[in-house]
């Protein structure tokens, strides 16, 4: 068995989560620090999560910073741009 260590850079991602989260996405893209948030709704808890790995994910990419907020009651999440 050979075994070669390579850059991870080189290694190409098999499945991303822009399909599904693509208009989440491109509105992130349009938020501003101290401006207005993004409201969505949501269904269930697992739905909750999978936005927010996306949108962490998008943090690292993008070196930026947007957090989240969540209201139970109208089940909505928030997302927000700060400094």
């Amino acid at each position: 068995m050979e075994i070669k260590f390579v850059d991870r850079k080189e290694i190409n991602k098999a499945k991303k989560r822009s399909s599904k989260f693509k208009p989440l996405l491109e509105a992130l893209d349009q938020l501003e620090v101290g401006g207005n948030a993004i409201e969505v709704p949501y269904d269930d808890e697992k739905n909750v999560n999978s936005m927010r790995t996306a949108v962490y994910q998008y943090n690292k990419d993008k070196g930026v910073k947007i957090k989240s907020g969540k209201d139970t009651d109208q089940k909505k999440i928030y997302f927000y741009r700060e400094g």
